[in-house]
């Protein structure tokens, strides 16, 4: 019989509703020093709650979404963002920055929830791209170079239906798709770097593939596994799955072939977030469902992050 040892950490763990409290006021962004050394400090706390994970080219670090602001793991050292400690959902990295949904912090100025965000500068500013105050999306993938944006809308707000939609001018206009094809629950999307016609789906029914945007989907996995990350880099798709136990597989998109890359040894427990240092190709990072992260360095897994405790 199959564990389901993942049912409660991503559907009442990376699908729940933040809990950060709403703030009635202005969605104007605060402005903020262009020097990055005195916006992040170094931090040798825990890091629980991770709602996402990426490399960021620009600032050459593995990035963190948590409940309550960014943490960074950069050469070896754990750093946590000072400004914008939101809750972020829906985290996509890309090269200058990140995508994100999710609720304010504490003594954040936007709107709860706070809609989709934009940073182009590794986090020191938020650019407001809508939705504030209407919808946090949970489902968000994003091109690492194209950023184009692809969004599950959980229900009707002002300018979208419930369903599926893509963007490729940062949610000035959107377009509705039909997902056709997707079925089970969904833990995550991911969308090529550069090609958004290719879109990657994990569900509770396995894990999809979209060559034409989202309109249509095809399953990549055998009947009853569990399809639990999906990520791009230009020539594959990285895709992790449970069955009886965790795998990773190397899907190479131009002929379909599949390669199992062996993982750390993780008892009852699986990938949730995979992500590739693009200024290092072989350094691949891996985070799982009981709280461990890992970076491949050197043809063996270093362990960064011990049930949510930072690892120096």
């Amino acid at each position: 019989m199959k564990t389901r040892w993942i049912l409660t950490p991503l559907m009442t763990g990376l699908l729940l509703v933040g809990c950060a409290p709403s703030e009635e006021s202005d969605t104007s962004t605060a402005e903020t020093d262009d020097n990055s050394e005195e916006l992040v400090v170094a931090f040798d706390g825990r890091l629980d709650h991770v709602h996402g994970m990426g490399y960021i080219e620009n600032e050459k670090g593995l990035y963190f979404a948590s409940h309550n602001g960014l943490r960074i793991y950069r050469y070896g050292e754990w750093l946590e963002a000072t400004e914008h400690a939101n809750d972020y959902m829906g985290f996509n990295t890309v090269a200058d920055g990140f995508y994100t949904s999710g609720h304010p912090g504490p003594n954040s100025m936007m709107q709860n929830p706070i809609g989709i965000q934009r940073s182009i500068d590794g986090g020191r500013s938020l650019d407001h791209l809508g939705f504030e105050g209407e919808t946090d999306f949970h489902h968000m993938a994003v091109g690492y170079r194209s950023h184009h944006l692809f969004v599950m809308n959980p229900q009707e707000n002002s300018q979208l239906n419930a369903g599926y939609f893509r963007s490729e001018n940062d949610g000035e206009e959107w377009q509705q798709v039909n997902g056709s094809g997707l079925a089970g629950e969904v833990s995550a999307f991911a969308m090529h770097p550069s090609d958004s016609q290719l879109i990657a789906a994990a569900s509770a029914e396995g894990v999809f593939l979209s060559k034409d945007g989202g309109d249509s989907f095809s399953s990549l996995t055998e009947n009853g596994v569990f399809g639990t990350a999906v990520f791009f880099n230009e020539e594959s798709l990285y895709y992790a799955t449970y069955d009886s136990q965790a795998e990773l597989i190397n899907y190479t998109l131009e002929t379909a072939n599949t390669q199992s890359i062996e993982l750390p040894d993780l008892p009852e427990d699986g990938v949730i977030f995979i992500a590739q240092n693009p200024l290092q190709e072989e350094q691949l990072a891996i985070y799982t469902a009981a709280g461990h992260a890992f970076t491949f360095e050197e043809g063996n897994w270093k362990q960064i992050l011990n049930a949510g405790q930072i690892e120096q």
